[in-house]
């Protein structure tokens, strides 16, 4: 199998899903197994991960379908508590598989070390002094990580700042780092502190925080994609996208959830990958009100001579496939399998391609719909089996198929109604 689009995947059942995945993917019976297990950690390898392990927390696990990305077919393992999310980016992706599917580009995985230098007498004269000595605090920073330097990476550059602050002038030094394919925060701290002695040397100023910064602005990860006219409805569905992507951008109140319907999207394959979802949302959001002065969305929607919509979105995506949780974790390491991805520029290509589907998907169904309707059947699945639970009835899925429509068509998914509704039919 090589493509993505799988007809009826929702429709069948976990095992034949499965066996579309192994196929695809070319896993082994044993990563199979893995994906197939509700905990897939064994205590001990838990115990390493964090302090204080009690057990595990599993989330639920779906895969994306017919996503092409820069002509490569994947399917995209989303890992996510929330209804309709998968289905969500799924359908988009389906939307754009006839324009040819998401294409990508990436600027270098440079990361942002902070050292925060105060007490500088002359905060001008530090700063040059600093400047003046940044090809030895180079060389510096690099003799810490000679296999990163051996394989193309390392610190490249160094920028300096003067902030005010509350406690007065502080001289901010970035060191820029090309991290390849890791995530680098372990490197990027390491090489930070080390070079911070030689920075009060140098000024005579007191170094605080040595630290990876999470706002990633030469980090980023780029995408754009095109939805049809025909395929998403027609010139009036065109035209209530651009209307709510422009209430979006116009409004911060509406943006800080225009923004979290593309994280929906990017965490889930974040996470399901064992990478760091905090650190890419605190980077999204924080790009989001640093790169126009004010707190935008991170998609641009616009129409082009045909009347489609181009699509695009630009974030920073700080992922990687070496250290953390992505090499430690069992079902991390099958996700990345599923998706056959080389390098940490294709994964964050990918994560971004899917934040596009999802938001696109969501300003498609608040365009016309509403969001509700796709939220409502799964969330009436999950109120019938706490209704039942409830009255100490057996959730069986029969019961939950014939009770959900009912609260879905009723437009009551509530758990009183649906008490009564299993009573009346129980």
């Amino acid at each position: 199998m090589t493509s993505s689009n799988i007809s009826g995947f929702y429709r069948m059942g976990i095992e034949e899903r499965l066996k579309h995945v192994q196929e695809f993917a070319g896993l082994s019976d044993e990563e199979i197994q893995i994906l197939a297990k509700t905990g897939a950690l064994e205590p001990a390898q838990a115990d390493r991960m964090i302090e204080n392990v009690i057990g595990t927390m599993p989330v639920t696990l779906g895969i994306a379908t017919n996503f092409i990305v820069d002509g490569k077919e994947y399917l995209v393992p989303m890992a996510t508590e929330e209804p309709s999310v998968v289905a969500a980016a799924s359908n988009s992706a389906k939307v754009v598989r006839e324009t040819g599917g998401f294409k990508t580009s990436a600027t270098e995985p440079i990361m942002i070390g902070q050292i925060q230098l105060t007490h500088v007498e002359d905060t001008e004269k530090g700063k040059a002094a600093i400047l003046e000595h940044k090809a030895e605090l180079l060389e510096l920073a690099n003799s810490k990580d000679p296999m990163l330097v051996k394989l193309g990476g390392g610190a490249r550059d160094m920028e300096v700042r003067i902030i005010d602050s509350i406690n007065g002038p502080m001289i901010i030094n970035h060191l820029l780092v090309n991290c390849l394919d890791a995530m680098g925060a372990n490197a990027v701290n390491t090489m930070a502190e080390a070079i911070s002695p030689r920075i009060e040397e140098i000024t005579g100023g007191k170094v605080y925080l040595r630290i990876i910064s999470n706002l990633a602005v030469h980090r980023l990860a780029k995408v754009q994609a095109i939805f049809t006219k025909e395929a998403i409805g027609g010139e009036d569905v065109v035209n209530g996208i651009l209307e709510a992507y422009a209430f979006a951008a116009a409004d911060p109140f509406r943006c800080a959830t225009h923004n979290k319907g593309i994280m929906n999207g990017i965490d889930a394959v974040v996470l399901a990958t064992g990478n760091d979802y905090r650190a890419i949302e605190a980077g999204a959001h924080a790009y989001a009100a640093w790169k126009e002065g004010g707190y935008k969305p991170l998609t641009h929607y616009e129409k082009n001579e045909n009347g489609d919509i181009v699509g695009s979105i630009e974030l920073p995506m700080a992922v990687g496939l070496i250290g953390g949780a992505t090499a430690v974790h069992p079902t991390a390491k099958a996700c990345v399998r599923i998706m056959g991805v080389k390098s940490a520029a294709e994964l964050g290509g990918i994560i971004a391609s899917v934040g596009l589907a999802q938001n696109f998907a969501a300003m498609r169904a608040l365009a016309t719909e509403g969001i509700q309707r796709g939220h409502m059947s799964l969330h009436a699945q999950n109120v019938v089996a706490m209704a039942a639970e409830k009255m100490g009835i057996k959730a069986t899925p029969e019961l939950i198929d014939m009770i959900a429509p009912m609260l879905v068509k009723e437009k009551k998914v509530r758990m009183d109604r649906a008490e009564e509704l299993i009573r009346e039919h129980n």
